[in-house]
């Protein structure tokens, strides 16, 4: 286990803690769960950061990566409508463009495609991050980081709706120029070219016209 894999779990186990002292009453509990938003969502810059400079990127690191990501977000921004900080509807938009997403790329990713991020991605998750600060830190001690938080929150949603449908656009316009129709085929053909001594549709076409010229 490297050091940002490490990084990625630590930011994991934290999601937890961060829940439970969002939804505890005890005093000074809001800095206290800034101070572990902040670590954590620290850990996402850090670990992406040291992957690459210690060149320690591996299959681990990119699936839960991601992952860890969305757990973090998700756990952070239902604990603000828990708490009457964060309206349900945004928070219903922000985390339906996730799934809408998820869904576009892994069925992508399924028929031998790979949708890139959307460069609106990086704008949404930064602003995700510094809403969901403001609004903790403004709920109880400066009142204009909670008028801030909300405005960061609004630019969050735009920027969810808008690269949703960047991505739908991008995954509609790829679609129809892929070969392979469904899952089953895709499966079929992986395991075809995997399975030892298999011949392959290429090497079938050229046996009979070698036997003919024997």
């Amino acid at each position: 286990m490297n050091l940002p894999n490490s990084l990625t779990l630590v930011r994991i186990f934290l999601i937890p803690l961060l829940v439970v002292v969002l939804l505890t009453k005890f005093d000074g509990k809001e800095l206290v769960g800034a101070a572990i938003f902040g670590i954590a969502a620290l850990t996402d810059w850090l670990d992406g950061f040291l992957a690459r400079r210690r060149q320690q990127v591996t299959t681990f690191g990119q699936l839960m990566d991601p992952l860890a990501d969305k757990l973090l977000i998700t756990a952070a921004l239902i604990s603000l409508v828990q708490m009457d900080l964060a309206p349900a509807w945004m928070v219903a938009v922000i985390l339906g463009r996730e799934l809408v997403v998820t869904v576009l790329r892994s069925v992508a990713y399924a028929r031998g495609i790979t949708i890139p991020a959307s460069p609106l991605g990086k704008v949404k998750m930064m602003s995700q991050v510094v809403a969901i600060l403001l609004l903790i830190l403004g709920s109880q001690y400066l009142g204009v980081f909670a008028v801030l938080g909300s405005m960061a929150l609004w630019v969050v949603v735009a920027a969810a709706l808008v690269s949703a449908a960047d991505y739908y656009r991008r995954f509609v316009q790829i679609r129809p120029r892929h070969d392979v129709s469904d899952f089953e085929a895709a499966r079929e053909r992986v395991s075809r070219k995997k399975a030892p001594g298999t011949v392959h549709d290429a090497d079938q076409e050229r046996s009979p016209r070698i036997a003919s010229r024997s």
